[in-house]
């Protein structure tokens, strides 16, 4: 029979439980992870665990929920929401795609270890899979497919488009590889990755070859007679 706990117990075992498996899961991903090593920092035995979470994967889906807003906020309230147009958006959602990357190790290992996600979502309830899919990736694909409907994007494949903004993402693995001139990389990689998916619709400049001549007017001598052209 499990042991039994008070509040301050629980509430300590669960803060180091959710440690211990962001630490591992970052690192070594969900596979690799075993239930002994979640347990041994904080103190309990294997059967123990089960206590407060059903299996490590149940575990790893709450340490994702713990930053779906702010990664809602930053892709999709801040980002394809507030653009000025569907070239804007889509910048201002990779964006904030690379910001929650950069300071989120976890969400880093789900960009590049996407099957882990599905292995979780494999082993939970519909309810449970409802509230990891709020995550701004179903706004993303449902904004493309409305653009490309609208003839604002190319193709016709919404999930290829949202397969080549992800494709943009893994650029965050390479940081070191670029050095100083990463910043600079990201953010020409990133335009001209939108700029591609999207049509041209602002205005250009009329080439020289197409403007118009003003045709000359008669020019005036000094005694204000015009002169004609011989």
């Amino acid at each position: 029979m499990p042991a039994a706990f008070t509040a301050a117990e629980r509430t300590r075992i669960t803060a180091q439980l959710r440690r211990s498996g962001r630490r591992l899961f970052t690192t070594q991903g969900l596979r690799k992870t075993s239930i002994d090593e979640l347990v041994a920092p904080a103190g309990i035995v294997k059967s123990t665990f089960y206590v407060f979470f059903d299996s490590k994967e149940a575990l790893y889906l709450e340490l994702i929920l713990e930053g779906t807003a702010a990664v809602r906020q930053r892709t999709v309230d801040d980002g394809l929401r507030h653009g000025t147009d569907t070239r804007d958006a889509l910048r201002r959602f990779l964006r904030g795609a690379v910001e929650v990357i950069t300071s989120d190790p976890l969400y880093r290992r789900l960009t590049t270890h996407p099957e882990e996600l599905a292995a979780v979502l494999a082993k939970l309830d519909p309810s449970a899979i409802e509230r990891a899919g709020d995550n701004g990736m179903a706004e993303l694909t449902e904004f493309v497919a409305e653009a490309q409907r609208s003839g604002d994007m190319l193709g016709d494949s919404p999930d290829v488009v949202v397969g080549v903004m992800r494709a943009v993402l893994l650029l965050t693995r390479h940081t070191e590889e670029f050095g100083e001139s990463y910043p600079l990389v990201l953010d020409l990689l990133i335009d001209s990755v939108t700029t591609g998916l999207t049509t041209a619709r602002q205005p250009r400049r009329p080439s020289t070859s197409t403007v118009r001549k003003t045709p000359k007017t008669p020019s005036t001598s000094r005694t204000g007679k015009t002169e004609r052209k011989r």
